[in-house]
């Protein structure tokens, strides 16, 4: 089938034809085949007034980087993420794109993007690290959720990156977590920041495990934070274990170092059954996407990222 516009140029060659001078033994035939061909050519114009434009390009591209090997936990938010941002992406003319694949972690891959996530984890092949640096640092976008900011000593994701999580996170090392995965009250401190804008100054987060850090962030010049606990969630977490349950102290959740473009989410963290009370195939008792305002938050934090606000 021809595209419309060749339909519309085919039908105006044919009507400059017939609009020349006619033989005059068929006089009546010509004018009837000229106002034929005008009738023609108003239902083609119609027709191709309805035709659907082509899709037009997506504002900004996200690649979505994870691993999906380390606690149920996490891979059951991965479970939820991987559906949920292409809806997201399709309601708010982005694009979304994941991968488990770490190699794609590269310049040439990276140039492709205006935003990265990380869902879970984070690079270990010194060469992918040294790619999202220079991704970063020439202009890339960032996203980040819980577990892409851990790091600890002699463990499967020790404190081997200084850039990534002293200056780029400012968090330094992972220090401790409530348990178990609890909902908790959510305090905007920087109502200003094109991510935070229409939400409520405290909103109840859907339940998450929640991360302290061995820096303090309100005594880096470089980072503006986001999101806080609000006092009125303490105590946080059930324990049994009592230092897993919070009395007192300053909690940051969301936070953006203002020298580069990133933002960082501390929740991504679903509650299992690994007890078996329920049954044997380690259940997901919570969800972290599905709540409304905590979503709008996301959503608006990619759109900034990205260079485009609702």
């Amino acid at each position: 089938m021809l595209p419309c516009e060749d339909v519309v140029r085919a039908h105006a060659a044919a009507a400059r034809r017939a609009s020349g001078p006619a033989p005059r033994r068929s006089g009546v035939r010509a004018t009837r085949t000229r106002t034929a061909l005008a009738l023609l050519g108003l239902v083609i114009a119609s027709a191709c007034a309805h035709v659907a434009p082509r899709q037009s390009e997506p504002a900004f591209r996200v690649l979505a980087f994870f691993t999906g090997k380390q606690d149920q936990a996490h891979i059951s938010f991965l479970g939820e993420a991987v559906k949920w941002f292409p809806e997201q992406a399709a309601r708010n003319g982005f694009m979304f794109d994941t991968t488990s694949d770490w190699r794609r972690l590269n310049d040439a891959e990276l140039a492709r993007y205006q935003v990265v996530v990380f869902l879970d984890t984070r690079p270990e092949d010194p060469a992918q690290r040294a790619a999202f640096q220079r991704y970063i640092e020439h202009g890339g976008a960032w996203m980040g959720f819980h577990f892409a900011g851990f790091a600890l000593d002699h463990s499967v994701y020790p404190a081997n990156w200084r850039w990534y999580h002293d200056t780029f996170l400012g968090s330094g090392s992972y220090a401790s977590n409530t348990w178990r995965p609890t909902s908790a009250v959510l305090r905007v401190e920087d109502p200003s920041h094109p991510a935070m804008r229409g939400l409520p100054h405290t909103f109840r987060s859907n339940p998450s495990e929640w991360y302290r850090w061995e820096k303090d962030l309100r005594a880096n010049p470089d980072i503006d934070i986001l999101l806080a606990v609000d006092s009125s969630s303490l105590p946080l977490g059930t324990g049994p274990k009592p230092h897993e349950i919070w009395h007192e102290g300053y909690y940051p959740v969301a936070w953006t170092n203002r020298k580069y473009r990133m933002i960082y989410f501390n929740f991504g963290h679903n509650d299992i059954d690994y007890e078996h009370k329920y049954d044997t195939t380690n259940k997901t008792l919570s969800h972290t996407l599905g709540n409304p305002v905590q979503d709008r938050l996301i959503v608006d934090a990619l759109l900034w990222l990205g260079g485009k606000t609702r």
